[in-house]
């Protein structure tokens, strides 16, 4: 049996994919199904139930997973304390993103710093990922990620997830130009009540922003008509401003939204807020490689007034 199998294996039953799955290890699809084919012969049991659309496990494999991936612990462990002799870094670190989020602040360049931290720690694989924040919220409670850069729908993160704020700014309400919302040509707020009838363009269900808009719309009582979904704010925009809807999107500046053909109202009655949080879970990462990227990717936080980027949010 080989170790190699066992991550193989392992990342086909997260996955429950063997395309994602050869995608994330960087091997042929072939190949991987081979080497789990040749781990199933070695045990005299299928592991894997390939005959549904989606790879689930059997009951073979849902009672061999948890070893696996206990046997898959004690190789890092083992690496880890050998490492720690030679003041060496190394390991694999898993960090998720909600879409826009490296673009989300100009205070923060996840960009650079994950550059950073490359050349003084080359031996550190980095895996990047893009989700809605729902999922990635569930993958860090499993283990499956070590941090994220999430939207937060609540202004406190769910038990179990620490959080520091990356951006906290106010949504507005993008109307095209010749929008009736324009009446009066010099208004500038709108009352989430007035959105009740329009046909609104949001970001995807699981989604902060979308969280946020939805549980401010059920407090008012009523449902949001969504008519279109996109997981980028820029093409809400280019959207409404095309008179296909209101764009329920973060703050533009002035002379952006001008560009765009958007006048961007700030909703009211209640205010509303996106907010986008680095998150792990609050007993720390798994392994010194993501506990060190964590540190740096705070540290590089600009620190700001209260209720600003870089404010820390602890969830017991």
């Amino acid at each position: 049996m080989d170790i190699r199998q066992l991550r193989y294996f392992v990342t086909v039953a997260e996955e429950a994919n063997f395309t994602r799955a050869a995608a994330r290890l960087h091997l042929s699809q072939p190949g991987l199904s081979a080497q789990v084919r040749q781990l199933e012969r070695e045990l005299g049991h299928p592991l894997l139930d390939r005959t549904g659309r989606s790879v689930t496990l059997t009951e073979v494999g849902e009672a061999v997973l948890p070893y696996a991936r206990a046997a898959l612990g004690a190789v890092e462990a083992v690496r880890q304390i050998a490492d720690e002799f030679t003041g060496l870094l190394r390991g694999h670190v898993t960090l998720g993103l909600v879409s826009g989020a490296a673009a989300a602040s100009q205070e923060f360049d996840l960009a650079a710093v994950l550059a950073g931290f490359h050349e003084d720690h080359p031996q550190v694989e980095i895996a990047l990922t893009e989700d809605t924040s729902e999922r990635m919220l569930t993958q860090l409670n499993r283990g499956e990620l070590d941090i994220a850069v999430i939207g937060l729908a609540d202004e406190e993160p769910p038990p179990g997830i620490s959080a520091q704020l990356l951006v906290d700014e106010p949504l507005v309400a993008g109307v095209a130009l010749d929008d009736p919302a324009l009446t009066p040509p010099e208004r500038t707020s709108i009352p989430l009540a007035e959105l009740r009838d329009r046909s609104l363009i949001s970001l995807p269900r699981g989604t902060g922003l979308r969280g946020v808009l939805d549980r401010a719309c059920g407090q008012a009582a009523f449902q949001p008509r969504i008519a279109f979904e996109a997981a980028a704010p820029l093409f809400l925009a280019h959207l409404a401003s095309r008179g296909l809807g209101v764009a329920v999107i973060p703050a533009l500046p002035a002379d952006a939204a001008a560009a765009l053909g958007l006048r961007t109202l700030e909703i009211t009655e209640p205010r509303l807020r996106g907010r986008v949080a680095l998150a792990w879970r609050t007993d720390g990462p798994s392994s010194p490689a993501a506990t060190a990227l964590l540190d740096l990717l705070c540290a590089s936080l600009t620190t700001p007034g209260e209720g600003g980027p870089g404010a820390r949010t602890d969830a017991p």
